[in-house]
């Protein structure tokens, strides 16, 4: 069973910063897919970052330029730094692993962008 546990979330005012940890229970060269999707009320989920095959990065337009996803193998970590944050960027932060044919989800970090 692949575990995967988000941290890092919070509120934080418009233009600021914040970075989410993904610590997953495996190596990070072992997943397919590895990477970031959000939920915002009343919205369906949707992609933000994501590492394929552990090298080739996928963005989405609306974050490019301000998001930037990373990791850690050492430590089995994917991180994404967020800065310049803006209201829109409010939601429910999810990690995604695919292996295989199966995807595991994090339990979620609420990601909250208010003066």
């Amino acid at each position: 069973q692949v575990q995967l546990v988000e941290s890092g979330g919070g509120l934080v005012q418009p233009g600021g910063s914040l970075r989410l940890s993904c610590a997953a229970s495996r190596s990070v060269f072992s997943f397919n897919v590895l990477g970031w999707y959000r939920q915002a009320p009343g919205k369906e989920r949707e992609l933000v970052a994501v590492f394929r095959s552990a090298i080739i990065t996928n963005y989405a337009d609306s974050v490019k330029g301000r998001f930037t996803i990373s990791r850690d193998n050492a430590r089995n970590t994917v991180y994404l730094q967020m800065n310049s944050l803006k209201p829109e960027d409010t939601a429910v932060y999810y990690c995604k692993g695919v292996v295989g044919t199966t995807t595991y989800w994090g339990q979620g970090t609420q990601v909250t962008v208010s003066s």
